[in-house]
């Protein structure tokens, strides 16, 4: 029995340093994915130079801040010093990882998203809660992919750990359902 849990113990702490390692390096690489080729991007907070080379590579547009207007914060101002000396339109929404976004606000964002000119740029600080959220409405709403696609940006493949009473993220996996079922109910 000891044997048993030793091995145990070993496989989950050994599948814990995986798990964090990886999460550490989609972090460290700036956890950019593509949501629609041409049109949606996605990313942890970019440094000014990554700002530039997606501008550059993926010719963006806009971006989608939702970390919401900080003047205070060095990021922000470094943020919207690169949007200005690119041209880029900065869009700043400020939405909270651990609040279930409501369905006005999911409204707003959707109609923002759907308004900006393309190709757009979405980030919040980890690129994995907010910006999945944000990516689902995208895919669902705008692009009109099935469910289940879009579903796949709010995932651990992009750092999003969103498991019932234990991850405050949970929020952004709740919202989405709640705006599920509202547009199920209305139509």
């Amino acid at each position: 029995m000891k044997r048993f849990l030793k091995w145990g113990a070993l496989t989950c702490g050994a599948l814990g340093v995986a798990l964090g390692s990886y999460l550490v390096a989609i972090q460290l690489t700036g956890n950019f994915a593509t949501v629609v080729p041409g049109e949606v991007y996605r990313s942890n907070q970019p440094t000014p130079g990554e700002i530039a080379a997606y501008a550059a590579r993926y010719r963006i547009r806009t971006i989608v801040n939702l970390r919401g207007r900080n003047e205070r914060a060095a990021w922000y101002r470094n943020e919207v010093a690169a949007a200005r000396s690119l041209g880029l339109t900065l869009i700043d929404f400020p939405m909270q990882a651990d609040q279930r976004l409501d369905p006005k606000a999911a409204d707003e964002l959707a109609t923002l998203l759907r308004d900006a000119p393309r190709p757009i740029l979405i980030h919040c600080r980890s690129g994995a809660d907010r910006t999945g959220l944000a990516s689902v409405i995208y895919l669902a709403r705008i692009a009109r992919v099935d469910e289940e696609t879009a579903e796949r940006q709010l995932s651990i493949r992009y750092g999003h750990i969103g498991i019932p009473f234990l991850s405050p993220t949970y929020a952004m996996d709740e919202s989405w359902e709640a705006l599920e079922e509202a547009a199920r109910s209305a139509g």
